[in-house]
């Protein structure tokens, strides 16, 4: 029995995929990519009768490599400082890697041209052969799927009696609020295995070349209590994670001035990333 890998997001339409080869005689099994900054499925890990691999690309040693993409992507990015293509390629490339390794004989995806603006379209598509050098199969685009809707996606899944999540909430990189954030931060060398759960939370600053994160709210309070160099919120007072010991003042002023009633939070919000 041939083998197919396929590139399984949790969503409508590898889900489908999954199904189609399946249907044709394939043993298939679902590679999983956890990546740093969202695009993923909270439900992924939840697959009857199929074998899921996860990469987690939030982990060493996947996570520097994902990161120095984001410093330097060679195709550029979106509206945020999502670098589509260039992410589509690292993934074909390690899902190649574990392929090649477990000897399977098709890669295949659920891509549908049109579906997304960035990475989904003609151009980016043959970029992206172009790169990885071996064919990837989009057994959705060869049955004529195409563009934004998922009204004949929703009837296949009728056929395969499936079920399926909505629309997930999206890549946090295509935002355009936190892309002065997160380019320092590149910049700066300060996003690592450890930190990375900070990048998503909390008031912003970068002040002395010293980083600062204050808590909007108790469930931020608890991901900063983790670390060690932070300033323990208390009763109308947040919690403020400092990257420098030597921030410690500049801490404290923080978190007064972002404290319950504080009028003195003016001449930070200039200073916010």
């Amino acid at each position: 029995m041939k083998k197919a890998l396929v590139l399984y997001s949790g969503g409508l339409d590898s889900r489908l995929v999954v199904c189609m080869l399946q249907e044709q005689g394939y043993k298939v099994e679902a590679l999983y990519f956890a990546l740093p900054f969202g695009c993923s499925c909270p439900n992924c890990k939840k697959i009857d009768n199929l074998k899921l691999t996860i990469l987690d690309v939030t982990k060493e040693p996947l996570l520097s490599e994902y990161l120095s993409i984001l410093k330097k992507p060679k195709y550029g990015t979106g509206s945020g400082i999502n670098p589509c293509i260039d992410c589509k390629i690292f993934m074909f490339k390690k899902a190649k890697e574990y392929a090649d390794k477990h000897d399977y004989d098709i890669i295949a995806t659920g891509e549908v041209p049109g579906q997304r603006p960035m990475s989904q379209t003609a151009s980016a598509q043959k970029k992206i052969d172009d790169e990885i050098k071996f064919k990837i199969i989009r057994p959705l685009a060869d049955a004529g799927f195409h563009g934004r809707s998922r009204k004949k996606q929703m009837a296949l899944a009728e056929k395969y009696k499936i079920k399926y999540p909505g629309p997930g909430g999206g890549c946090f990189l295509c935002e355009k609020e936190p892309v002065k954030r997160l380019k320092t931060l590149l910049k700066n060398n300060l996003i690592t295995e450890k930190t990375l759960s900070l990048t998503m939370i909390g008031r912003h600053f970068f002040i002395n070349k010293i980083w600062f994160v204050v808590a909007r709210n108790e469930l931020e309070s608890g991901v900063i209590d983790k670390f060690d160099t932070i300033l323990e919120g208390e009763k109308g007072k947040p919690t403020v994670y400092f990257s420098n010991k030597k921030g410690k003042q500049k801490a404290l002023e923080l978190q007064e001035s972002y404290s319950t009633g504080s009028e003195d939070r003016i001449k930070f919000e200039e200073l916010k990333l």
